[in-house]
């Protein structure tokens, strides 16, 4: 094995044409193809072996490993910790670009567990109206931090009173430069309110994540059902665009349930991704479409337009996101068609104690509003 200091991008050529090389990792059996001009930690990441990282600038050391055979060169000049980490026979993935086919040993990444939770600060770098009722936020961290999750996990905002707010990671986990999340106003919710009244672009902020045990499981073969309720869409949306990133052939049905038309957010791209991809349907399910909607597609609940869909679930893995209520009846519904308790996940979108109040209800829950 050997490390080259290379000072350009590798360019990887026979007979004029860029080569791709191959990086195995004997511990699991894994492999991936590293294409021209990328690290292997970006090889790894788009291919959705979970190999693991904190900065992806090399600042960190968290990607390190170790080079088992072959050759590696560095596309950069190498800071400090990396050389430190090359003299003590490690390899910093994030920064490395094979020669030729390479082996390496290194940790891997393949549940929620395997994450490190992080306190991080934050700021806030965009903020865009989807709805009349739901904000789009980008969160940028610290140039020398990125946080690594899974497709579908949550954070936490650290409030200042000493409260938490918690909000779906929204993007996927290769697109991390921002952490995306969609943001309900729900009455007299004080962290929606602040957020649609008061917050402003560049403020700062603390959360803590990744957090939760809702996401993509990609080793299963078994054919997908998805039903997010308002923004329950979001972790969806980052399970979608991860499945898409790793090129995920299982076929993938969509149901979205709001009240009505104007609550049906993103609906744009996702009609766009039913164009782009062949294994994906989408079905949104309006409960109470106003006269002006005009809607010609599916009204009433979202679970039962699934059940009517597939009324044996026995063969599918369900993913669910959303307030309580559709949650519950969504689980009744799918138990009673055959669906097993191993193949159901579901992320129950719970409001904080002021806005459940607001909306009448006493049994307290803690989480988004």
């Amino acid at each position: 094995m050997a490390y080259i200091l290379c000072e350009n991008e590798p360019h990887f050529q026979q007979n004029g044409f860029y080569m791709s090389f191959k990086v195995t990792v004997p511990a699991t059996g894994h492999e991936f193809s590293v294409e021209q001009g990328e690290t292997i930690l970006e090889a790894a990441l788009r291919q959705g072996v979970g190999l693991p990282y904190g900065c992806r600038n090399g600042a960190c050391g968290k990607c390190a490993g170790e080079l088992i055979s072959g050759e590696i060169g560095y596309a950069k000049e190498l800071r400090n910790l990396a050389l430190e980490q090359q003299q003590q026979g490690k390899t910093l993935f994030c920064q490395a670009c094979p020669q030729g086919d390479v082996s390496i040993r290194v940790r891997e990444i393949s549940t929620a567990r395997d994450l490190e939770i992080k306190t991080l600060p934050c700021r806030v770098e965009s903020m865009q109206l989807l709805t009349h009722d739901i904000m789009k936020l980008q969160l940028k961290l610290p140039e020398t931090e990125r946080l690594q999750f899974l497709a579908g996990q949550y954070i936490e905002f650290l409030l200042k009173d000493g409260k938490r707010r918690a909000f779906s990671i929204a993007n996927a986990p290769h697109d991390d430069e921002y952490i995306e999340l969609h943001i309900r106003h729900v009455p007299d919710g004080q962290f929606g309110d602040y957020v649609f009244d008061g917050m402003k672009v560049k403020e700062l902020l603390r959360l803590e994540g990744p957090l939760g045990s809702f996401y993509l499981r990609e080793e299963s073969e078994r054919p997908i059902v998805m039903m997010g309720g308002g923004t329950g869409f979001a972790p969806i949306k980052g399970m979608l665009e991860h499945a898409f990133h790793i090129e995920l052939n299982r076929p993938i049905h969509l149901f979205c349930g709001v009240r009505a038309r104007c609550d049906l957010y993103m609906d744009d791209m996702v009609n766009s991704w039913v164009q782009q991809h062949d294994n994906l349907k989408y079905t949104p399910v309006l409960s109470e479409p106003a006269p002006s909607d005009n809607w010609q597609g599916k009204t009433g609940f979202v679970h039962e337009a699934i059940t009517e869909a597939y009324p044996e679930l026995s063969g599918f893995d369900v993913y669910m996101s959303g307030p309580p209520p559709m949650i519950k009846a969504g689980m009744d519904a799918f138990y009673a068609h055959g669906l097993p308790e191993t193949q159901i996940y579901s992320d129950s979108f719970e409001y904080s104690d002021d806005a459940l109040k607001a909306m009448g209800i006493t049994k307290p829950r803690t989480g988004e509003g």
